[in-house]
């Protein structure tokens, strides 16, 4: 359990938390939300203890272990693997023990509490997270520094989840991860055994995988139960309440404080005056509500409509080595209003197709045509680098219009979401959300025909973000969308396009199925290679469901025989249990102690393996059962 309580913290004479308490229960998923720059990260550091309050506790379960994500990549020559595998301590001095003990005594009880850690799983463990990360098998045993440092942040997350700690504080986990990564750490979290406190403006994952929401405002912290949709109706719903209520007590005030002003010094109402004075120091006092404005992102609209298609690809090879070209064999087209997703891990080629539709990259071979006219505009979070530190938003788009009159050029600055207050700010001293903001301005300043964002989110909060999905929905271009953000996915895009195995198909269906296809293989996997003349209508999934609903009675033996063996390994390992509880075991014979211990480490891993089976294939039966009916 983890108790705040009246906690207060200052920083230069700024206030950033003030008396606030909040008490977080083992097991809990919270995400913590709040404004940039309210102080998550500060909370984070003092539960962490890299911080000391100035006043109020922080109290956790004796002998609780926190686990964080290191601030720093690892960049050393160790494997990817064996980073992980070294994360966990006290096995690693464990296992080191166990080459060198002699002692009978000494031996049994590193033996058990290897087993009591699986710790001959671990492997197994860590290799699992690091593919659901996005490294595959030949990744997993390079050194650490073969890798950028985006992905280095990715072993870092995977190093602090191998360790499972009591408490898990994850600070923007998404921030590096593509959406099979960002899917893979939503599932993983809804399933972590332990208490998880995460830090996020990814909706998706926290109406998904927490159960409570932690609201750090004005430096207070209010917990609020359920995902955060439902956080904000219920918050939107008690701050209409408490307007109501002021409202209320206001007309109140100022009907007793009219009878006082009338009749205060009349004698022969002087009584009742005293008694309104009275009541008018009892009416509760209750806070104006204010409402956090966000500003609005605006998108330019092309200056004139194209005929489609605007763009087509035909037989196109891409890439940085002729000889080794990332996509092959391109062939598709791009409409006037499409709103395309790129879906598909990082490394198979999403940036490098956005970048060759942005002109910025040159294909190898094949024919593309483009519409005359074309006006693209292209956003990536490197992009950030390119404005320049010591000159102003308003400096930056005057650029753009340098005979414009300066109440001109600061409505356009206002147009891209940056607040008046910020407008005359050198680049430098932005925020990244303000630097987004601005770059996005500054790449869509003439109304392109083609707007192509890769991961736009990455500096938004929760309300930027719902205000960048308004500013595409009302844009009336078309879009190319890369992003690990489910929830601008599914609310501005129409279509899917899945980047694999070097090339681009058409993935038919929406986002539960791409989050299917990630975590348990492909669903109708035949499905994502046709073309949008060939997508199955909702008759053709009912016969396809009831078809292979048909075919699902081997299968459901297969599901009972898996059961079975499920049983056994929990049989095998109450008795190896029981064998291992007696100390004279490894007296007497410690070969036979270390031999039960690997054994038992077996039929874990072998549990584990036949669970994993046995949920896979229920949740397929099961979807099949469902989609009949």
């Amino acid at each position: 359990m983890l108790i705040i309580s009246d906690l207060t913290y200052r920083i230069a004479g700024r206030t950033l938390i003030e008396g606030a308490s909040v008490t977080i229960h083992d097991g809990a998923k919270v995400g913590l939300v709040g404004r940039n720059g309210t102080g998550k990260t500060t909370l984070f550091n003092l539960v962490a203890g890299d911080l000391a309050a100035e006043s109020g506790s922080i109290d956790l379960k004796r002998g609780a272990r926190i686990g964080r994500v290191a601030q720093e990549a690892p960049g050393s020559d160790t494997s990817l693997i064996d980073f992980v595998l070294a994360a966990d301590t006290e096995r690693t001095a464990l296992m080191a023990e166990a080459e060198t003990a002699s002692d009978p005594h000494r031996i049994a009880e590193i033996q058990v509490r290897l087993a009591d850690i699986e710790a001959h799983s671990a492997e197994a463990r860590a290799a699992t997270i690091l593919s659901g990360l996005g490294f595959d098998a030949a990744d997993q045993l390079r050194p650490c520094a073969d890798f950028s440092g985006g992905w280095r942040m990715r072993v870092a997350l995977a190093a602090v989840l191998f360790t499972e700690p009591d408490l898990l504080l994850l600070d923007e986990p998404t921030n590096y991860l593509d959406l099979e990564g960002t899917l893979w750490l939503t599932n993983y979290v809804q399933r972590y055994p332990y208490t998880v406190v995460l830090i996020s403006h990814d909706r998706d994952l926290l109406d998904s995988a927490v159960d409570h929401i932690c609201h750090l405002s004005e430096g207070k912290l209010t917990l609020w139960k359920g995902g955060y949709t439902s956080f904000a109706r219920q918050r939107q719903e008690k701050m209409l309440l408490q307007e109501k209520a002021r409202e209320k007590i206001e007309a109140r005030r100022k009907h007793l404080q009219a009878f006082v002003d009338r009749f205060r010094y009349k004698a022969s109402k002087a009584t009742q005056a005293q008694s309104r004075i009275k009541m008018l120091e009892k009416l509760d006092i209750i806070a104006e509500v204010v409402e956090e404005h966000v500003q609005q992102i605006s998108f330019p609209n092309p200056k004139a409509k194209l005929a489609p298609p605007i763009v087509t690809y035909d037989k196109v090879d891409l890439g940085y080595d002729p000889d080794k070209p990332v996509l092959k064999r391109l062939t598709l087209r791009i409409d006037d209003d499409d709103r395309i997703a790129l879906l598909g891990k990082n490394g198979n080629g999403k940036s490098t197709f956005a970048k060759a539709l942005a002109d910025r990259l040159a294909p190898f071979s094949g024919n593309i045509v483009k519409a005359g006219k074309l006006e693209v505009a292209f956003f990536a979070q490197h992009q950030l680098d390119e404005l320049h530190p010591d000159e102003s938003a308003v400096a930056h788009v005057r650029r753009l219009m340098p005979d414009a009159p300066d109440a001109r050029v600061r409505s356009r600055v206002a147009q891209m979401g940056l607040d008046t207050n910020k407008m005359d700010t050198p680049a430098r001293e932005l925020s990244g959300g303000e630097k987004a903001r601005l770059l996005l301005g500054l790449a869509t300043f003439h109304g392109p025909n083609l707007l192509i964002l890769d991961e736009p989110t990455n500096h938004l909060d929760i309300d930027s973000r719902e205000s960048l999905i308004q500013a595409l929905n009302d844009f009336e271009g078309a879009v190319i969308l890369v992003s690990h953000d489910r929830h601008l996915v599914e609310a501005t895009m129409d279509r899917l396009w899945l980047v694999d195995k070097g090339t681009i198909t058409p993935f038919d269906g929406d986002m539960d199925d791409y989050k299917r296809f990630i975590l348990s293989g492909p669903v109708d996997a035949d499905r994502t290679a046709k073309g949008d003349e060939q997508k199955v209508t909702n008759a053709d999934r009912r016969r396809l469901a009831a078809e292979r609903r048909a075919q699902l009675a081997p299968l459901r033996k297969r599901i009972q025989g898996i059961e079975a063996e499920m049983d056994k390994a929990r049989k095998l390992i109450a008795r190896i249990d029981a064998a291992l509880a007696d100390p004279a075991l490894f007296t007497s014979d410690p070969a036979k102690g270390a031999r039960l211990s690997k054994e038992r480490a077996d039929a874990v891993r072998n549990l584990d393996t036949f669970e994993e089976e046995w949920l896979t294939l229920s949740a397929e039966y099961e979807e099949a059962d469902a989609a009949e009916s």
